[in-house]
């Protein structure tokens, strides 16, 4: 296994050996455990499901609860699956936790960035406006001006940058350093930010 489902608990910093201040995420990472294990004959594709985050038996469903009771474990929040090159010496039911990184391993976060809502261009693609309230423009400082369509191509274009729903996109982050690793509270720390808001649910690969 290469990869845990952790959550996003705040912002931090630390300094370096050379007395650099750095920006560092930090996260809780695992325990986690295999729910599922996939495989090419079965499934069509190898992969491991993990599961994160007990929760009540009244709160999941009665399939649900099935899925688990196959694994052994708890029902569990968040699952989350892993592509695999194989899946010899991985038993359903084991138990990852953030002892599977080390202080200097590279790794790649993806989350769910924050939602932002229905903004219009300025602050969803940085337009800069008119700027000028001159000649009458009372109501066009913050508009987004001509979208180019005429006789032809009497359509707007795929991909035209305008107004609509900013932010609550999967986003990936490669190459984030750890920089610490707390393996008695299950905490990761790394060099730089990581999407989403505080405690939501992130996905930590190698």
């Amino acid at each position: 296994m290469d990869g845990l489902i952790g959550k996003k608990i705040r912002m931090t910093s630390m300094f370096s050996e050379e007395g650099k201040n750095i920006p560092c995420t930090i996260l809780t990472a695992g325990p986690c455990f295999i729910t599922q294990i996939k495989t090419l004959e079965q499934d069509g594709y190898k992969a491991v499901q993990l599961g994160y985050k007990e929760k009540r038996t009244d709160k999941t469903s009665k399939a649900l609860s099935g899925h688990f009771k196959k694994a052994n474990t708890a029902p569990l929040k968040k699952i989350v699956e892993f592509p695999v090159e194989s899946t010899d010496g991985i038993t359903l039911g084991d138990k990852i936790t953030v002892e599977l990184f080390s202080e200097g391993d590279f790794v790649t976060v993806a989350g769910t960035s924050k939602g932002k809502g229905f903004q219009g261009v300025v602050k969803r693609h940085g337009f800069r406006g008119v700027g000028d309230a001159t000649h009458g423009q009372h109501n066009r400082m913050r508009a987004p001006g001509s979208i180019g369509a005429a006789s032809y191509p009497a359509r707007v274009f795929k991909g035209m940058r305008m107004a609509g729903q900013t932010g609550n996109q999967s986003v990936k982050i490669e190459n984030l350093q750890i920089m610490k690793v707390i393996p008695e509270e299950d905490i990761l720390v790394v060099k730089g930010s990581v999407p989403g808001a505080c405690n939501s649910y992130v996905k930590i690969e190698r």
